[in-house]
């Protein structure tokens, strides 16, 4: 899409930036057909991101082919929960920005400092959102390069590099490691072309954005979104606690169907997936 040469949106979609070179933008990542609408508990969840795509994708950069995506189809049916391999590592919701949602980002994110921290005393390795579109992407990099997962990437592989390459830098340094690594890019292409239906253009506007909710190897439950000021810590969990366990959904998934319910413009349109055991 041709550049206006006009003021640009800001990625976290508070305010009005200046006008800056064109910047990167992706494919966006997984299905792309209508979310199933549920108006009311119990909810299940339709699959809209595409579990196999996005194994396929982290396998490519460097995780273990013991750990894949699954879809989560119900948040209290045990029957089936059942499906899910555990110990789930890491949740990804995919959910569409309603006022609502925009209402309650822009109340938390206004009081919080910009998160600056860097360095291997990180509970977790949080990536700031500079590229339109690649939210599936920082989602799964969210999900594969914290807690128990990122003890599961190969060593020498595009993940175990971006995080040695990462670690060191403040979020903004982050960000443009990503809008400069080709290796990361083109695998996403490649999975964005290897979904189930077309792609839109990497110009495209998207209403919907992901979210992954991680349990860090200190027992807590982290909220990361990178049109966020910052990981978000949800709250502690058990040791015997995973990332799909009660007390995490309640504190991470559920709080957000919540406040979807309650809102004026709510949508219970939703997606899950679960990082989890293979069943390969």
């Amino acid at each position: 899409m041709a550049d206006s040469g006009g003021p640009k949106a800001d990625p976290h979609g508070s305010h009005v930036t200046p006008t800056a070179p064109q910047k990167q933008a992706f494919v966006p990542l997984g299905k792309h057909p209508p979310l199933a609408l549920f108006s009311k508990p119990p909810l299940t969840f339709s699959p809209e991101n595409n579990p196999e795509v996005m194994t396929k994708l982290v396998h490519k950069l460097g995780l273990s082919p013991s750990l894949a995506f699954h879809d989560v189809y119900s948040l209290e049916d045990p029957s089936l929960l059942a499906f899910v391999p555990r110990p789930v590592h890491a949740l990804l919701l995919v959910f569409p920005v309603t006022s609502t949602y925009e209402k309650a980002r822009t109340s938390e994110d206004g009081p919080l400092p910009e998160y600056n921290a860097s360095g291997s005393g990180e509970e977790v390795l949080w990536f700031r959102q500079t590229i339109q579109n690649a939210c599936g992407m920082m989602g799964l990099l969210h999900c594969a390069c914290n807690g128990e997962a990122r003890e599961m990437i190969a060593p020498s592989t595009d993940l175990a590099n971006l995080i040695t390459s990462a670690i060191p830098l403040e979020p903004t340094s982050r960000a443009k490691l990503l809008e400069t690594s080709p290796n990361i890019a083109q695998a996403h292409a490649s999975a964005a072309a290897g979904g189930d239906t077309a792609a839109p253009s990497a110009e495209a506007s998207i209403d919907l954005h992901f979210v992954a909710f991680v349990k860090s190897a200190e027992n807590n439950l982290w909220e990361l979104d990178g049109r966020r000021k910052g990981p978000l810590n949800r709250g502690n969990l058990g040791a015997e606690d995973d990332a799909l366990s009660e007390r995490a959904l309640d504190l991470g998934v559920r709080r957000f169907l919540s406040r979807e319910q309650d809102g004026q413009d709510g949508e219970l349109r939703f997606s899950l997936v679960a990082l989890a055991p293979s069943m390969d």
